[in-house]
C-alpha cells in the first residue's frame, strides 16, 4: 500500500454547547433578546475560528433562552455556511416526534445538511409539567417516542401505534429529510439502560459529564462497544459533553470559571444535594474530574487524555454559564477553534484514540 493509498482515521470533531444562559457585558446582565442574539453572533464567530458543531440545548429554567431551539439554529443557519447545528439536548420525552421531526427536517433543508440531534430524557423536569406530561411516564414516554422519531427518519411512509400519542397511518411528513434521517445521537448521563439503548437502535452515544472524574464512565462505554457488536452496529462515535472555559493562561482561566461557577454549583447544591462547592474541591476538578478549565495547552491534553481513556471521537464544550462576561465567552470560543483543536489533532494523530481505531 502507497502512502497515496492510506485510508485516513475519521477526524476528531470539537464543538460548543450553550443553554443560552445570559451573559454579562460591562457587569450589565444582557436582557434575554440581547442572550439570543449573541447566540448567532457566538456562532458565527464560532465557524470563523473552525469549530466543528455548534449545538443549543433546550431547557425551561430563568436565566436560559434555549427553550425554542429549532428557531435559534435556523436563524444560526442563515449567518453561517458551514458549522454543524446541533443540540446539546432535545428532551424528546416532552416533544411531539411528528411536530419534531418536521422542524429538523425543516432545519436541516435550510442550513444545506448541517442539522443534526442528540436526544435525552431530561434531567431536569420543567418541561414536564409545562406541557402536561407526568414524570411517572418518564420511561415510557421516551421509549416510544424514540421509535416514532427513528421510524420517521427512517421509512417514506410510517404506521405506528402507541399509548403516548395518536397512532399515525401511513403518513408521509414534508418536508423530506435526507435518506436515513439527519445524525441522531442519544444523549445519556449514566444510566447504563440509556447506553444499551442507544446501541439497540443503532446510535452514537453523547455522555454528559459535568462532575467528578470522567474515568469513571469508562465501564458505560465498554458496555456501548460491546453491545455494538451484539447488536450488529460496530464503529459508531462516542462523545463527551464537558463544562469549561479556555483563557490566555491557566490562572485566568481558573480564577475567571470560579467567579462563576460557584454560586451556579451552590444554587444546584440546595436544589439537589449535590456538594457545596468550595476552592479546594473546585480546583481537584480542575486536575482530575470533568471541568475543562485552562490555557489551550492545558485544556488540548485534558480533551485528548478523556479521548484515549473513554474511546472518544468528538468532545463538546459547554462555555456559557449565568452571567460569564460575553469576552470572556467570545475568547473560548477563539481559543477552542484556532488553538485547542488543531494541537488536540496534532497529539491524537500521534497516538490515536481508541475510537478513532476501532471506526
Amino acid at each position: 500500500m502507497t502512502n497515496d493509498d492510506r485510508i485516513e482515521p475519521p477526524r476528531f470533531e470539537l464543538g460548543l454547547n450553550s443553554f443560552g444562559e445570559v451573559a454579562t457585558d460591562g457587569g450589565r446582565v444582557l436582557g434575554d433578546d440581547e442572550t439570543v442574539r449573541l447566540l448567532v453572533e457566538e456562532a458565527r464567530l464560532a465557524e470563523a475560528a473552525g469549530v466543528d458543531v455548534f449545538s443549543v440545548g433546550e431547557h425551561y429554567r430563568e436565566g436560559h433562552n434555549d427553550s425554542a431551539t429549532p428557531v435559534l439554529l435556523a436563524a444560526i443557519a442563515t449567518a453561517t455556511r458551514r458549522i454543524g447545528l446541533g443540540t446539546s439536548v432535545t428532551v424528546l420525552s416532552t416533544n411531539d416526534p411528528v411536530r419534531l421531526y418536521q422542524q429538523f427536517s425543516t432545519l436541516d433543508a435550510v442550513s444545506g445538511g448541517r442539522a443534526q440531534i442528540v436526544l435525552g430524557r431530561a434531567s431536569a423536569a420543567e418541561s414536564f409539567p409545562l406541557f402536561g406530561y407526568d414524570l411517572a411516564d418518564y420511561e415510557r414516554l421516551f421509549e416510544e417516542k424514540l421509535d416514532l422519531f427513528l421510524r420517521l427518519e427512517r421509512e417514506e411512509e410510517v404506521t405506528w401505534s402507541g399509548t403516548v400519542r395518536t397512532p399515525l397511518t401511513g403518513q408521509r411528513l414534508h418536508p423530506r429529510m435526507r435518506p436515513g434521517g439527519i445524525p441522531t445521537w442519544i444523549g445519556v448521563g449514566g444510566s447504563p439502560d440509556s447506553v444499551l439503548r442507544a446501541a439497540r437502535h443503532g446510535l452514537p452515544l453523547m455522555m454528559a459529564i459535568i462532575g467528578g472524574r470522567p474515568q469513571r464512565f469508562a465501564r458505560n462505554v465498554e458496555l456501548y462497544l460491546t453491545a455494538l457488536e451484539r447488536f450488529g452496529h460496530p464503529g459508531l462515535p462516542i462523545g463527551q459533553h464537558s463544562l469549561g472555559l479556555v483563557a490566555d493562561t491557566d490562572e485566568q482561566a481558573a480564577e475567571t470559571w470560579w467567579r462563576y461557577w460557584q454560586p451556579v454549583v451552590q444554587a444546584l447544591a440546595a436544589e439537589r444535594g449535590f456538594y457545596a462547592p468550595d476552592r479546594r474541591r473546585y480546583e481537584a476538578e480542575l486536575e482530575h474530574g470533568a471541568l475543562f478549565v485552562g490555557s489551550p495547552e492545558t485544556v488540548a491534553r485534558k480533551i485528548v487524555q478523556m479521548a484515549r481513556d473513554l474511546h472518544l471521537s468528538r468532545f463538546d464544550l459547554k462555555y456559557d454559564i449565568m452571567h460569564l462576561p460575553r469576552d470572556a465567552r467570545a475568547r473560548t470560543i477563539e481559543l477552542l477553534g484556532r488553538e485547542v483543536a488543531p494541537r488536540v489533532r496534532e497529539l491524537l494523530a500521534a497516538e490515536p484514540a481508541g475510537s478513532l481505531e476501532r471506526a
